[in-house]
This record gives structure tokens, sequence and C-alpha cells, in this order.
């Protein structure tokens, strides 16, 4: 039977978006003012001084900055002593929550999640790492694990199965590409993969003859006879998920725990060109980086009665690392039913208290909340009175969701919608636009804090405190670890200015590039600073922005340096755009663009311009690219971009940018050089025309 998790409470009747005047006029205005003024929502004060949120440590023609939680050059390596390994981790969480609800799920058809206890958790982990010692797996860290699947109870016991034998987990995903998969299994010499679903099974299968070390699969799904053949004709075993947890009830071990020092995961980055690269994390690194991101929240970081929303890729290590910190305090982990168009009714069904979350998804929120009032000019007072008011709380460091008139008649429908408890989003992986944050932490009343990192440091570096109010920075340093920037003379950045390449150190720093000492040469360097590769600058308020990855920036010909990454994310804002892609060119003194234009607005805006055609049509309009240009200069203008880093011309594309067309790596960045070759036609007859 399905079960309630920790404080869930039913969502409240939904009554609509913009409700009349009558309605709110009819509320007690007495009665709402003092709800207002005794509202049970406390403030959420800053730690520290706003000004001044880092340290400086002091150094020789180097701007190194600590976090200003810890005195003078300390770090935090981990925040509970009975937690210092992620094997703890499970343990911990099953004690302090008294056996809670810990991983759920939701039947197909089923409203309602299911849950698995913490005590039910560890037997599993128990069983399944002895069933895979019992089938002929050996223990120990030099033995890597393959796991190749969507988010789910099974993938968590399994990978907490492979630390009960102290064995490397190696996630894999299929938006990497198949040459980048078999790359991965015959580089990490995996024997066994972990598998949900038969077209995964089958791309293994498929590269066996590449990777003749698989001798393994081990399906989460029934078995077909189709595959149980294939297996056979290419020597692959297959087991079933519960029938290695079976072999291992009947086989029990003793349990050889890691220590701090050793391999938890090789996580593997693809970046825009050549293979992957095998990051080395420790349990070290890893319980140091989600114990500073929840030293650094303080009392708003995830606790107990948390209900977290797992969706993001389980192979990236933010959303490793989010669902870590929940385990540790004993929190409860709700999983999507692995359709992200099913995502608002996983939510609306599990009332999720936090969600890691990435900037495209609050992006769509942002918008969905501002088109709903765009058709009537009452509604639109309305939402900007609504927004204005709680804008003003939040300066006040209020953040709430129980407003009694904006939060009951304006919100009410868009809080819903996520279950009507989301208490917190940690955001990662790109830059959040000031609007976007304003808009969706006034609408949802829940703690926003963004973070910057790479695999590389584990997950974030930085990230904002919960009281920090202002966007368009990463935070300051956590406190794992210790930040500087170095000159880029070439470009004229320098430390003394405060600006240069971004660099980190400390506990949660990888310990290599596995078999690769070339590139673990080129990232680390003899002090054991990381190289980020990223553009950053110190802030008056000791807070980080990043500004653009260091390859990407390029000079144009009469010298000036451009940023593309910087541009691109102040003309997304634009309602037109999608995805862009700025192109220059060192002999050409003017950027141009390719624009994948947002089909829902461009579709709404052509109609009331009377301008006819399908998307693809509206693409290829002369009119259309026109009005769209002039909306990127007039929003580039807005946000203070200098002349010479505005477009003079550009190209619609229908077609997105996807990991399939090879434009997108599998963390949606953009691909500049496959993008490059894929437009040369498009590029060169832009600057043709210019000329």
């Amino acid at each position: 039977m399905a079960e309630t998790p920790p404080n869930q409470t039913v969502a409240k009747n939904d009554m609509g978006p913009y409700a009349a005047y009558g309605a709110i006029a009819a509320t007690g205005v007495a009665g709402l003012a003092l709800q207002y003024m005794f509202s049970n929502k406390k403030p959420v004060l800053p730690v520290v001084n706003m000004d001044n949120q880092s340290r400086e440590i002091v150094s020789v023609g180097e701007r190194v900055r600590m976090s200003r939680l810890l005195p003078p050059n300390k770090k935090l390596d981990h925040l509970y002593d009975d937690a210092r390994t992620l094997h703890d981790v499970m343990f911990r969480g099953a004690r302090v929550s008294k056996n809670g609800p810990c991983l759920g799920y939701r039947e197909p058809g089923s409203s309602e999640f299911t849950w698995i206890h913490y005590n039910q958790v560890l037997d599993r982990n128990r069983n399944f790492a002895c069933g895979l010692q019992a089938i002929g797996i050996t223990p120990g860290n030099s033995t890597h694990i393959g796991i190749f699947a969507t988010n789910s109870p099974e993938c968590i016991i399994a990978e907490m199965g492979c630390y009960y034998f102290s064995m490397v987990l190696v996630p894999l995903y299929d938006s990497m590409g198949l040459q980048s998969v078999s790359y991965i299994v015959e580089q990490a010499n995996i024997e066994t993969a972990i598998c949900d679903t038969v077209d995964r099974a089958n791309v293994l299968l498929d590269l066996k003859k590449d990777c003749p070390a698989l001798r393994r699969i081990i399906m989460m799904r029934p078995i077909v006879e189709e595959l149980q053949i294939k297996a056979a004709e290419v020597q692959v075993e297959l087991f079933q998920f519960s029938q290695v947890e079976s072999i291992g009830e009947k086989n029990l071990k003793h349990p050889v725990p890691p220590n701090k020092e050793q391999l938890a995961t090789i996580c593997y980055t693809s970046g825009t060109t050549g293979n992957p690269k095998g990051v080395m994390l420790t349990h070290k690194n890893i319980i140091a980086n989600l114990s500073a991101v929840m030293f650094q929240m303080g009392e708003w970081a995830p606790n107990g009665n948390d209900v977290m929303l797992s969706f993001l890729p389980l192979a990236h290590m933010f959303e490793r690392c989010c669902e870590m910190a929940v385990y540790m305090v004993g929190g409860a982990v709700g999983f999507y039913s692995g359709d992200i168009r099913g995502l608002m009714e996983d939510m609306q069904a599990l009332k999720p208290t936090i969600a890691p979350m990435v900037p495209r998804l609050l992006n769509r929120i942002h918008d969905s909340i501002i088109t709903a009032a765009q058709g009537s000019k009452i509604a639109s007072f309305i939402l900007n009175q609504a927004l204005r008011s709680k804008q003003s709380e939040v300066e006040n460091f209020l953040i709430r969701n129980n407003h009694p008139i904006w939060d009951r008649f304006v919100f009410n429908k868009v809080q819903q919608k996520f279950g009507g408890r989301i208490r917190l989003f940690v955001v990662g992986s790109a830059p959040l636009a000031s609007n976007v944050l304003n808009v969706v932490r006034c609408a949802l009343g829940c703690i926003i804090v963004e973070g910057y990192g790479q695999t590389e440091c584990t997950a974030p570096c930085t990230l904002t405190f919960p009281g920090d109010i202002l966007a368009s920075h990463v935070g300051p340093p956590l406190a794992c670890c210790e930040i500087k920037v170095v000159d880029v003379p070439e470009m004229n950045y320098y430390a003394c200015n405060g600006e240069g390449e971004v660099c980190v150190k400390g506990s949660s720093v990888f310990a290599g590039y596995f078999k690769d000492p070339q590139r673990t040469h080129e990232a680390l360097d003899a002090q054991g600073w990381l190289h980020t590769g990223d553009i950053g600058k110190w802030l008056e308020n000791g807070t980080l922005k990043i500004t653009d990855r260091l390859k990407h920036i390029f000079k144009l010909a009469q010298g000036e340096y451009i940023a593309p990454e910087k541009i691109e994310n102040i003309l997304i804002r634009s309602p037109f755009v999608m995805q862009i892609f700025i192109h220059g060119d060192s002999l050409k003194s003017c950027l141009v663009a390719v624009v994948v234009p947002d089909p829902d607005y461009l579709l709404k805006w052509a109609s009331q311009n009377r301008i006819g055609g399908t998307y693809e049509e509206l693409c290829a309009n002369k009119v259309v690219k026109k009005s769209i240009l002039d909306d990127l200069l007039v929003t580039g203008k807005k946000n203070d971009l200098k002349s010479f880093e505005l477009m003079k011309d550009l190209y619609l594309e229908s077609e997105p940018f996807s990991v399939e067309n090879e434009l997108l790596t599998p963390t949606l960045k953009t691909k500049r050089a496959y993008a490059r070759a894929r437009y040369a036609a498009q590029i060169e007859e832009m600057y043709h025309n210019l000329d």
C-alpha cells in the first residue's frame, strides 16, 4: 500500500491564477492584515554580511578567497563524524530518521508514491552486494561496475551495494553517444553493467566486440527471450536485478567498507571535443562537497522532514550530491516516472519540498507565469502588484508561500502544479537570469540558491547564500575549498584586478582523470589547483561572477575580445529565443548568430501581427528575421552589451539544437565546433551579405 512521506499534506483546491477583484475584496481586510503581520514564516536572514561574503587570504599576486563561515585557512571535509564515506550515509539516514521513508516511486497509473523505508533499503543494498559477489564479481576498489539507467530506487540500491564492498560505480548515459559509451566501457574495464531497459542492454551487447571485458548485464526489468538469445550469442550472462538480490540474501557476507581516500566513482564528462574524461572522485571528495553545501545553507539545508524530487540524471554529480545530502539527514527521495512530459504530474503526486533544478526549467516557469497574464490588462495589473509586493518582502528577507492575498488568490495555481510544498530549489549548470530568479522566487515562495562548479571539483565550488536576494553571481566559495583567479594576459585579465581564470583547491577537488595523466596534468597544477577553464571576476561583495569559457573567447578583427556565452545568456532572455549560437571571426569586425526561435511565442506573435505560415515558413520569412534581430538588439542594449557585442545578422533555424544532432553535449551545452561546421554555409552567406 502506498505510504505518505513525513508531514505531507493534501493540496488545497485550485482557485485559478487570477481571481476576480470581488474575491479579494470580500475577504476581511483587517483579518488579512493580521495574517500578514503575524506570518508563521521566519525571515531568511543572512549568516554573513552580504556586502562581504568571502575572506581574502593574504597571497602574492593572487586573489585567493575562501568561506567566511570558517576560521582563516580552515576547510571543511565532513559535517558528521558518522558520515565520512558514502557507505556511511544511508546508515546515518536510517538512524536519524528512525527507519523513515527513504526511496519513493510511482507505479504506472497510480496517483500515489510507494515508499521503501531505510531499513529495507539497507537490507536490499546488502543483499545486492552479496549477490554480486556470489555471481563472480570480486569485491574491492579496483572493481568497476557500470550503471546504464534512468533514475530509480534500484539505481541507489545498486550504488550503495557497490560501496558495501568498496567497489567503484561508473555511470553511463545514452546521450553521450555510442562511441563514448564504448570508450568508457573499454577504458574502465567494466565487466558488469546494470541496465534498466532492453534498448540499453542491446546497446551494450552491440558493443561487445569492441568491449571484450564485458561479461554480465544485470537487468532491472524483465528479460525478454530475444535479449537472452542475443546475449548468449556474444557470451554475456544476463541476470535479473531481483535475482541477484535473492542470491545475495542466501549468501550473506560481512561488508568491506571503503575508507574516505578510496574511489567512490569514475564520472565521465563529455566535452565539446575528444573522448570523454573519467573524473576520479573519492568518498572524501563527495562527502566534503555535500557537507559544505549543507553547511553554507545552515538551517535552510535539507533535513529529515524533506522530500526531494529526483529527475535530473543521476549520471551527473550535481544530482547525486543533492540526493546523498538528503539521505545523510534521513530525508526522503521520490523518483520521477521516467518521462519528463509527466514531471508535473509526478510533482503533484509527490508534493516535494526540495528539487534540484536547471535554468531552462525555471525559464519555462517564468514564461508560463508571465504569459498567463498577457491576455488581460486586469490580470497583468494584478500580477505586477503581486510581484512587487512579494519582491518587497524578499528584499526584507521574507520568502514565503502563504501571503494571505497574493499566494491565496494569484500564485496558488502555479504553486499547486509543483505540489504546493516547494521550499527550496538548488540551481546549477548555467547562469540564471535575474528576472527569472525574482519571478519564480516570488511566485513559488521558495528559496533559490545557485551554484557554480564542475565534475572535477565534485559539484559546486561556490553557492549563493539563502539570504542573498541578488542575481548575476554564483556566490562565495564553499567551506571545502578556496578559489583564486589567475592572469590571462593575452585577454587583458589580471588577478590584481580580480579577473582571470578560475582555479579551485581543496578537499572536493578530484584525484585526476582515469588512465589519462596528460589531461590530468593540464587540469591540475603542481600545487593542486584545478584550472577550470572558466573566466571569472570577484565582485566587491566577495562573490564570484562567471564570464565565459576561456577556450570560447575569441578576438574580432578590430582587436576586441568576445565572450560568446555571456552574450548568449543575455540574448536568450528575449521571448523570441529558445536557443542561440553566437559566432565571430578574427578576420571580421562583427558577430553573426544562429537562432532557434521559441515555437509557441513565434506562432502567437505571427498571428497577432497577421503573418501567416507554419513555424518552418516563419523561420524563412525575412520580415520575421528582421523583427527578431531588432528585438535582440534592443535586449542587448538594455543589458549593457557593447556595440561590437551585438550581431549584425542572424539565421533562423527551425530544428532545435539537441544531443541527437550533435549540437549539444549531454549537459546541454552548445558544441561550438560542431555548430560552426554545421552552419558554415549560412555563416559564410551572412558575412558575404554584410561585406
